[in-house]
């Protein structure tokens, strides 16, 4: 696919793409290469992959990172009880003690993770390890040895090599800084918070019926809020939410009214509830204007 294609594949599905992000995409799928992708929390990352998959028409395989995520629960694991059980049916048969450890270490016993899972796929799926940032070094570490070779040793069954390489899309929100060696295997993209009319388009494309007046004041204030220095600056999934809610309740307008009873949609912390108090003077022009 062009970049054009993606862009209106992803436009299709309510997803509105800037150049650079749909070029990123079409030279991960064209390279093979995982893509990493950071920005601020919120304005798309993890949806980019989800729409990936129902662009391409695969299976999504999402692995959560978080911390002291280790290798067994993010690739497979043994299922232990499963085992003993066999275990326990199975005495004082005659059969040899190799032969009873095969059986319990076999495929039947095995329980796949979102890794493995992704590996053994018939068809290529898309496989979304998000907020790699959250997960420690060591995990980092093992992941790169992984997005080299798509295989994996299994001491008990031998090594599992993908059948076709996944569409590898990582994220991170910059918690803390990831290695040189994960940068240098990805590609990269930076997805920042929309411009006014691209914030525009995508309440247009998200949110059905929306009324232009209001996809244009939310826009607005969206832009006004991220720049003013709050704990926790709404992305684009709150001005959705935001959107959603003033539809629901049948707005066509923000008045400061309105916006102090749905404030709650934007703003999710106490501290930046008082700052929006404080810039009262500021968003009644806005909302004038």
């Amino acid at each position: 696919m062009t970049p054009d294609e993606i862009a209106d594949r992803f436009a299709q599905r309510g997803y509105i793409a800037g150049d650079d992000f749909a070029t990123a995409f079409e030279l991960m799928l064209a390279l093979g290469k995982p893509l990493l992708v950071e920005g601020p929390a919120g304005v798309g990352k993890t949806e980019s992959a989800k729409v990936l998959a129902d662009v391409l028409g695969t299976k999504l395989i999402r692995l959560q990172c978080y911390e002291g995520l280790d290798a067994a629960s993010a690739l497979y694991e043994w299922n232990y009880p499963k085992q003993l059980l066999r275990i326990r049916m199975t005495e004082g048969q005659a059969t040899s003690l190799s032969a009873r450890e095969a059986e319990i270490f076999s495929e039947e016993f095995l329980l796949q993770r979102p890794l493995l899972e992704a590996i053994v796929q018939e068809r290529a799926p898309v496989l979304l390890i998000d907020e790699i940032d959250r997960a420690d070094e060591a995990f980092e570490a093992f992941l790169l040895e992984l997005l080299g070779e798509f295989q994996v040793t299994i001491p008990e069954l031998g090594t599992v090599k993908a059948r076709e390489r996944p569409a590898v899309v990582l994220t991170s929100n910059r918690s803390r800084d990831l290695s040189d060696a994960l940068r240098r295997r990805c590609l990269y993209l930076w997805l920042d918070y929309p411009d006014r009319d691209r914030e525009i388009a995508i309440l247009r494309a998200r949110v059905p019926g929306i009324d232009a007046r209001l996809a244009q004041q939310i826009a607005a204030f969206m832009e006004f809020l991220r720049d003013r220095p709050f704990l926790k600056v709404p992305g684009v999934a709150e001005a959705l939410d935001w959107a959603e809610a003033l539809v629901r309740l049948h707005r066509d307008a923000i008045d400061e009214e309105t916006l102090a009873l749905t404030r709650g949609c934007i703003l999710k912390v106490q501290q930046d509830w008082e700052l929006l108090h404080e810039q009262r003077e500021h968003f009644a022009a806005l909302l004038a204007g």
